[in-house]
């Protein structure tokens, strides 16, 4: 059972067919899910957001270029991590200018819990806890929550005054037969951080575990 599933519960049954075979992707499932689309529009806050996403750049936990008609490729791959846990990689790229930008993105089950835990960046540094939930027109919706800084032996709950809450939906179009997301970040203070839309067409591979490009350089133990 793919940890998606496990955590909507019954609510995973109403999601669009090709939104549960995106979401559905396990070890046990056996496949991967490798989208590829453009971006119609990414964009960023006022100029003062920069240094902010700047800093998260460095661990591939922000991006900061902006641009229209950006190409853009997102993995999502289940594994095994070290500790045992079942993960799924949500690796996007975009390519804004020669050198593509990164945003790494690894999630797991918190089963106690019953809630999704994203780990974002290269070293897995922030754990967001996600609030799943589908649409009455059978999307995904996902909110962002509390976060968690880890580093070493370190670790605290992240002040949301130096952060943002995500807001992001995905959606299927049967016409064109393509995904579309759309993603939104904003702090209770600042407002708006940073944004992208696009749309997407997914292909379905088999898989057990996912290239080590996809995985961190360092897996976190703590939820």
């Amino acid at each position: 059972m793919s940890i998606f599933r496990e955590a909507l519960g019954p609510q995973f049954e109403r999601l669009h067919s090709q939104l549960q075979r995106r979401f559905d992707v396990s070890v046990d499932g056996g496949y991967a899910c490798v989208g590829r689309g453009v971006m119609s529009r990414i964009r960023r806050g006022p100029w003062w957001t920069v240094p902010f996403l700047q800093l998260g750049k460095l661990r591939n936990i922000l991006v900061v270029d902006t641009g229209t008609d950006v190409p853009f490729v997102i993995e999502n791959y289940p594994y095994i991590d070290p500790n045992g846990r079942e993960t799924v990689t949500f690796v996007r790229e975009y390519r804004v200018r020669a050198k593509p930008s990164r945003f790494d993105a690894t999630m797991v089950l918190d089963r106690e819990r019953g809630v999704v835990i994203d780990y974002l960046g290269t070293h897995q540094h922030l754990a967001v806890d996600l609030d799943l939930a589908v649409t009455d027109d059978g999307w995904l919706h996902l909110r962002s929550g509390a976060q968690r800084f880890y580093e070493g032996p370190f670790g605290f709950r992240f002040p949301m005054l130096f952060s943002g809450r995500a807001n992001l939906v995905e959606s299927f179009d049967d016409e064109s037969g393509l995904f579309h997301i759309s993603l939104e970040v904003r702090n209770r203070v600042f407002g708006f951080l940073f944004g992208y839309e696009g749309d997407f067409a997914c292909e379905f591979v088999p898989a057990t575990d996912a290239p080590q490009r996809l995985k961190p350089v360092r897996h976190e133990t703590r939820l």
